[in-house]
C-alpha cells in the first residue's frame, strides 16, 4: 500500500473515530508551492501563473450570461424614467451583499434613484420569492422587481408578477430547472447555469452574480467598456461584498470566484461603506494587517448572518447600504449581540440532534443519512447544526423545526454528494425545495414526515457506500517539520484565499517526538500547544484547537505523525512558524 494511504482507525489516531489519510497527488521535486499546486492538479505554467496572480481582466464578459443585457437594458430604462425598482434579496450574507452591490451601482448611476430593498422574514416568509410579497410590492407601485440569490424556480411568484403589470428579473445562482421552458416566465432570468447558457465558468456566488449585473449596469449606463471614474470607483469598491458573499456562501474558490475573493477581501477593511468598516471594528480585525476568508467563515459572515437567523435581516441590508456614524456602529454591535445568542442555541441544538442521530440508528453504517425534525427548534439556526452534523458524522443532515402542519428545515451535504438531487428523487414526499449540491431548504408536511425520512434514507444508502462515510484527510505533500520557515510559509500564502475547491494547505509530517507532555492554554483550556521536534530540527509548537479531550495521550517522548496546515503566529511584532494540527497519530519509532 501506498505511504498515506493506510486507513487509520480506533486507536490509531487521535482525531476522529475512523480517518484516512490520502495524498492530494504526487510531486516529488520543486519548491513547495510547486508541489502543492502539482498535487491539485495545476500544472502548466500558463495555470499557475493564472492561479497565483488573479487579476480582474480575467472576469469573463457579463454580457456572455443568458438574459444579461435585455435585464440591464431593462433596470437602466426604469432609472432614467425615475420608475419604482425594488431589490427583492434573499436573507443570508450572499443575498445581502448582492442587493447592497446593487444598491450601490445604482445610486451612482443616478443618486435619486427610485429603489428600495425587500427582504423576506426567514421563519415567516421563508426562503424566496413569494406570491403574496409580489402582490402587496405590486399594489405599492413597483414597475420593476429585481431578485438576488433567488428566483430561479419561482414560477408562481413570476406568473403574480406578470399580472400585476411587473417586469420581475431574476439574478440568480441556485440549482436551476433542466429545461428552459421550467424556467420562470419572467422578464429576463439571469443565471450562469441555465439549461442553454454558454457562460464559461458556473458556480459564482449571488453576490457575484449581482455583481456582473452591476458591472453591465455601468457600461450599458456610459455606453462604453471605458466606463466614468466614478463607476469605475464604485465597481472597485463592490468588490469587497463580492468577496464577502462569495466566501460566505462557501462556492467553490476557483476561477472568477478565485479573482473576486482575493481582489475584494483585500478591500474590506478600508471600505468606504461605513457599516462594513464598523463590522470590521466589531469583529476585532480592524488591527489585522488584512482580512482573509477565514475571517469572513468565522467573524464576519456569522454576525451579518446572525440577525437573519435570529429576527429579521433588514438589519445587514441597512448596515451594509445606508447605515452611517453612530447608527452602523450600533448595528455592527446589534449583530455581535445576536452571534452570541445564536451560538448558544446552535450549541443546543446540536447537543439534542446528536442525541436523537443516535437513538433513530441514524449515525451507522446502516442508515447513511441524518433526517430529524424537532417542535422547539429555531428554523433560523438548523442550517449551521446540518454542517456541525455531516462535520461530525460524514452524511447528508436535513433537521425540521415544526410549524404548524409543516416541518420547515435545512440541509447540508458533504462534498460529492448532491443534497438536491436527492430532494428530487424524494420530491413527492414534500411541499418545497430548493438549493444546490452542498445546500438545501425544504417543507415537508407533518403527516408526511416519516415517509420522508424513509424515503431519502433509502436514496442515500443507493448512492453512497459504508465506507464513502469515512471522511478521507488529505494532504499536499510531505515534508520535515523543520523546513517549515517563515519564508516557506509565506510562499504558501501566495495560494490564499482558502475555501471550498481550494482547502488550505496541509502538509504531512514524520519522524516526531514529543519534548514535552501537551498544555492547555485558552478558555478553560480548550486548546493544547504540542512542542515536538525532528531529529534535524529545535522544537516547534504545534497548535491543536480544541484538542483538550486528547491532553492526556500526548505526552514527552513519545514518537508521532501528524498533518498540518502551516500558520504563522505574529504577535508583539514577533512572527513565528506554529502549525495547526489536523491529525496526528502515535508511532513506534
Amino acid at each position: 500500500m501506498a505511504p498515506g494511504m493506510e486507513d487509520y482507525s480506533g486507536t490509531g489516531t487521535v482525531r476522529g473515530l475512523k480517518r484516512l489519510w490520502r495524498p492530494r497527488g504526487s510531486a516529488e521535486t520543486g519548491t513547495l508551492v510547486d508541489r502543492v499546486l502539482t498535487a491539485r492538479g495545476i500544472r502548466s505554467a500558463e495555470a499557475v501563473s493564472a492561479f497565483l496572480n488573479p487579476t480582474l481582466t480575467g472576469l469573463h464578459d457579463p454580457s456572455d450570461m443568458p438574459d444579461m443585457d435585455r435585464a440591464a437594458a431593462r433596470i437602466l430604462h426604469a432609472v432614467e424614467n425615475i420608475e419604482p425598482i425594488v431589490i427583492y434579496a434573499d436573507y443570508d450574507v450572499d443575498g445581502a451583499t448582492a442587493s447592497a452591490i446593487l444598491h450601490h451601482t445604482l445610486h451612482a448611476i443616478r443618486p435619486d434613484v427610485r429603489l428600495s430593498i425587500y427582504v423576506p422574514h426567514r421563519l415567516e416568509e421563508g426562503y424566496g420569492l413569494n406570491i403574496e410579497a409580489v402582490r402587496q410590492l405590486g399594489m405599492q407601485g413597483a414597475k420593476v422587481i429585481v431578485s438576488v440569490d433567488c428566483g430561479v424556480t419561482a414560477v408562481a411568484p413570476a406568473l403574480e408578477a406578470r399580472q400585476a403589470g411587473i417586469d420581475l428579473i431574476v439574478t440568480d445562482h441556485h440549482a436551476p430547472p433542466g429545461r428552459v421552458e421550467d424556467l420562470p416566465e419572467a422578464y429576463a432570468v439571469v443565471h450562469p447555469r441555465r439549461p442553454d447558457s454558454t457562460y464559461p465558468f458556473g458556480e459564482l456566488s449571488g453576490a457575484g452574480v449581482a455583481y456582473k449585473l452591476a458591472w453591465r449596469l455601468a457600461t450599458m449606463h456610459c455606453r462604453s467598456e471605458r466606463v466614468s471614474p466614478e463607476l469605475r470607483a464604485t465597481l472597485i469598491n463592490m468588490l469587497a461584498l463580492a468577496a464577502l458573499g462569495t466566501v460566505a456562501d462557501v462556492v467553490p474558490l476557483v476561477g472568477e470566484n478565485r479573482i473576486l475573493a482575493r481582489a475584494g477581501l483585500s478591500r474590506i477593511q478600508n471600505s468606504p461603506i461605513e457599516g462594513l468598516r464598523a463590522l470590521v471594528l466589531a469583529s476585532r480585525l480592524s488591527e489585522k494587517e488584512h482580512v482573509d476568508a477565514e475571517d469572513v467563515g468565522f467573524r464576519l459572515a456569522p454576525r451579518l448572518n446572525a440577525c437573519g437567523r435570529m429576527g429579521h435581516a433588514r438589519d445587514t441590508i441597512e448596515l451594509l447600504t445606508t447605515a452611517k456614524g453612530e447608527r452602523a456602529e450600533t448595528l455592527a454591535a446589534q449583530l455581535s449581540r445576536q452571534n452570541d445568542h445564536r451560538r448558544s442555541v446552535e450549541r443546543t441544538i446540536f447537543a439534542q440532534a446528536m442525541e436523537l442521530a443516535e437513538q433513530h440508528g441514524q449515525t451507522g453504517s446502516e442508515r447513511r443519512a441524518i433526517v430529524l425534525g424537532h417542535s422547539q427548534w429555531h428554523q433560523g439556526v438548523v442550517g449551521i447544526v446540518c454542517s456541525r452534523l455531516v462535520e461530525r458524522f460524514c452524511r447528508p443532515s436535513i433537521l425540521l423545526c415544526r410549524n404548524g402542519d409543516e416541518y420547515h428545515g435545512s440541509g447540508r451535504s458533504l462534498e460529492g454528494f448532491s443534497l438536491h438531487g436527492a430532494l428530487q428523487a424524494c420530491a413527492e414526499h414534500l411541499e418545497r425545495f430548493g438549493g444546490h449540491e452542498m445546500a438545501a431548504g425544504l417543507a415537508v408536511r407533518a403527516d408526511r414526515l416519516d415517509a420522508f425520512t424513509e424515503a431519502f434514507i433509502d436514496t442515500v444508502n443507493a448512492r453512497l457506500r459504508p465506507e464513502d462515510l469515512i471522511r478521507p484527510l488529505e494532504y499536499d505533500a510531505c515534508i520535515a517539520l523543520h523546513e517549515l520557515s517563515p519564508s516557506v510559509v509565506r510562499e504558501l500564502e501566495r495560494l490564499e484565499p482558502f475555501g471550498s475547491g481550494n482547502p488550505p494547505v496541509r502538509l504531512r509530517s514524520s519522524g516526531l517526538r514529543l519534548t514535552q507532555d501537551a498544555t492547555p492554554f485558552g478558555n478553560a483550556g480548550a486548546h493544547l500547544s504540542v512542542f515536538a521536534r525532528t531529529a534535524r530540527g529545535s522544537a516547534m509548537r504545534l497548535v491543536g484547537w480544541n484538542w483538550a479531550e486528547h491532553r492526556e495521550h500526548l505526552r514527552a517522548g513519545q514518537t508521532v505523525e501528524v498533518i498540518v496546515e502551516p500558520k504563522i503566529n505574529a504577535w508583539n511584532g514577533m512572527s513565528r512558524v506554529e502549525p495547526v494540527l489536523c491529525d496526528l497519530r502515535m508511532t513506534t519509532s
